[in-house]
């Protein structure tokens, strides 16, 4: 039997097909797939899958998709569709709770907290070594915190949201609000352009808030840095080991490990754990 594992973002999809001893593997564009659409092209091409494993950038509980603030979705009640119509079983996941998943894996720790910064801004934590979830699967949802009102909104309705200031779909924003080219992080930092150097400003003042938030609230012994922004950008590492005691508990700052996550896709690693 064979199993379909997806990890699907704000910017890619990536899917990984276990077909006995044959992986096969796609990359594209989240903006041109419906996830059912595409889940359903898969079934019927390879009508042996038994189990699907999903690593989504949005709120999830029990199979329930809650909120996509950069994914369009048309089936929000993913788990029971794919069961009632092919009975094969399908777990979802938040993409940083699966990442959470395979970092706690890949680590001897079980005191873990995560920032990644790339389409949006995410957060999730391990305390203990038990993934701290809330009421309906929605803790640690570091990226729709207040931080400062924007002239737009964010994907989750509201316009202060420090996702606005610290991620990929943010930084966009605002160079489409500014009419500005689009920069990344360095040249953004390099421009002579006032309104660039504030996005810069906003961005590295909004990861630090964010940084300092988790650890001052959750005390964590490594803190794991990731997604395509930080990927690009390592020397972000070093701002915030830098920065973060201005931004943080002390004593939570005391023998704290900060890195940037060692595997490559730590959010489809997870979904094959689920």
């Amino acid at each position: 039997m064979s199993k379909m594992y997806i990890d699907i973002g704000g910017t890619k999809l990536r899917c990984e097909l276990f077909l006995n001893d044959i992986i096969l593997k796609e990359e594209v564009l989240s903006i041109e797939v419906n996830l059912i659409e595409y889940i359903e092209k898969k079934i019927s091409k390879h009508n042996d899958i038994n189990f699907i494993g999903i690593s989504f950038a949005g709120q999830v509980d029990e199979g329930v998709i809650l909120s996509s603030p950069n994914i369009k979705i048309e089936e929000k009640d993913i788990k029971s569709y794919i069961f009632k119509k092919y009975k094969i079983a399908l777990k979802i996941e938040n993409d940083l709770k699966c990442a959470l998943i395979a970092e706690r894996n890949y680590t001897d720790e079980s005191n873990i907290a995560m920032l990644f910064v790339g389409t949006g801004l995410g957060s999730a934590v391990s305390d203990n070594g038990r993934i701290i979830r809330g009421e309906k699967n929605l803790a640690c949802e570091i990226g729709h915190i207040p931080f400062k009102k924007a002239p737009f909104l964010c994907g989750c309705g509201k316009n202060n949201c420090i996702e606005l200031f610290a991620s990929g779909s943010g930084l966009e924003k605002w160079e489409n609000y500014y009419d500005l080219p689009k920069f990344d992080l360095e040249e953004l930092s390099a421009s002579e352009d006032k309104n660039a150097k504030k996005i810069y400003k906003n961005f590295i003042e909004a990861l630090l808030v964010a940084a300092g938030n988790i650890i001052t609230l959750f005390n964590p012994k490594v803190l794991i840095l990731g997604g395509g922004v930080v990927r690009a950008n390592p020397y972000l590492l070093n701002v915030i080991k830098e920065n973060i005691k201005n931004y943080a508990l002390l004593q939570s700052c005391e023998d704290l490990n900060i890195i940037i996550s060692k595997l490559k896709n730590s959010s489809l690693e997870g979904a094959k754990l689920l």
